[in-house]
């Protein structure tokens, strides 16, 4: 029953699925709520969408150090680092209502309001998983990877609806209910940063057996004859994340609600389901990959997803609008395995970490840009529907830029 892919993981790839699940269960968790909770404790809209650029944007700052520095300094040591700002900001999130120390925790430490991946995590995460894995098996053990991302985000925002409704039901007033899920995300940062110190030399790039070569790290930010591709990549996935900041998870959830009056608990059954289907996505793309290649395969299931965003919010109704939007994260995901498959090939191996951290902080910049303008416009309510048209018209404009600059351009498995 266990696909072959999975069957040659060592126990460092494993850990890296583990410390995945556990930190997407943690983002999922925390997305549901965080926006109700912040205009809950007194922050308006247009604040709430400061606190959530900031956050972003302190995210960006953040990864891009550590990620740069991983493979000189060490990728468990950074991340470790990593999931110890995440616990201490989601601390900060639940111990005060104070508008200055939430800018600062938002901007020093690790907070999606997406739930997805934000921080040094994920870019670090691909490079150590590289390193322990054959090429050959690299896109569908990245496919799996996402599932397992999508399936924990899934039951995160199913157990932080259910969790605030559960406690609501008990007498604990709303605001209340929605500190015990940022609580619960600060003790999983803790838990993260155990589980890595577990992981071994092996994730390294100076593993035993594997030839290092130092001097090809240092020459711009860890990047050497890697620097053209991924300064193109970099700006490309920049605009993805942008569009996409437009529609995050948290203000998605929130235009259910000013739009329909959805409640959180039936919320997190929504985007429940909406993230197990995109985790599922995640697995065809690696067998459409196989046969059309990386590249066709990020376009050409990209592209009507961004159209079924557009018409999220045309819906008449709550039925159709989920139907809608379930139907798009059903196809949404599948460009995730293949993107992050396609930049660890296209880079040279010691140049992974930088690779993945540089169009990592392209994307958390792209993405930290856009809720400001999202808090303004949510804060007039003839144009809560406006972000939904931004994002999908952006994304459009992605994968027709994507596609013309690296069709010609094939990773090394392909090429054979």
């Amino acid at each position: 029953m266990i696909p072959n892919a999975l069957k040659a993981l060592n126990r460092d790839a494993w850990l890296l699925f583990l410390t995945r699940f556990t930190r997407l269960f943690a983002y999922g968790l925390i997305s549901v709520v965080l926006v109700f909770y912040l205009v809950g404790i007194g922050l308006t809209e247009s604040q709430t969408g400061l606190v959530l650029t900031l956050t972003l944007i302190g995210d960006t700052a953040i990864s891009l150090y550590l990620t740069t520095q991983a493979d000189r300094v060490g990728r468990r040591r950074m991340l470790i680092i990593g999931a110890l700002l995440m616990a201490a900001a989601g601390l900060v999130f639940a111990l005060t209502r104070n508008f200055f120390w939430l800018v600062v925790a938002g901007t020093i430490g690790v907070i999606s309001p997406s739930g997805n991946e934000v921080g040094p995590f994920l870019s670090i995460e691909q490079a150590a998983l590289s390193h322990v894995i054959p090429g050959r098996a690299r896109t569908e053990v990245f496919a799996w990877y996402t599932l397992a991302g999508s399936l924990a985000t899934a039951i995160g925002a199913l157990c932080g609806g259910a969790l605030t409704h559960a406690l609501q039901k008990t007498a604990v007033a709303p605001v209340g209910s929605y500190r015990v899920v940022v609580i619960c995300y600060a003790a999983l940062g803790v838990a993260l940063a155990v589980i890595f110190t577990r992981l071994s030399a092996a994730a390294e790039v100076s593993a035993p057996g594997e030839e290092s070569t130092p001097g090809s790290l240092k020459s711009f930010l860890g990047l050497g004859r890697s620097r053209r591709v991924v300064a193109k990549l970099a700006t490309l996935f920049a605009l993805d994340s942008f569009a996409g900041g437009f529609v995050v998870q948290s203000f998605a959830a929130y235009w259910f609600y000013l739009r329909f009056g959805v409640d959180p608990g039936t919320l997190g059954v929504i985007f429940f389901w909406a993230n197990i289907f995109a985790g599922l996505s995640s697995l065809f793309a690696s067998r459409l990959a196989s046969r059309f290649g990386l590249i066709n395969t990020m376009v050409a299931t990209h592209l009507p997803s961004n159209i079924l965003l557009i018409l999220v919010p045309l819906m008449p109704n709550l039925k159709l609008a989920v139907a809608v939007l379930l139907v798009r994260f059903s196809i949404s995901q599948m460009d995730v395995p293949t993107r992050q498959s396609y930049t660890m090939a296209v880079v040279s191996a010691d140049e992974r970490s930088a690779a993945a951290g540089i169009t990592g902080v392209a994307r958390t910049t792209g993405a930290a840009i856009s809720p400001l303008f999202v808090g303004f416009l949510f804060a007039r309510p003839r144009l809560i529907s406006v972000p939904f048209y931004l994002a999908g018209t952006l994304k459009i404009v992605y994968d027709l830029l994507l596609y013309k600059q690296f069709v010609g351009l094939r990773p090394p498995e392909e090429a054979s």
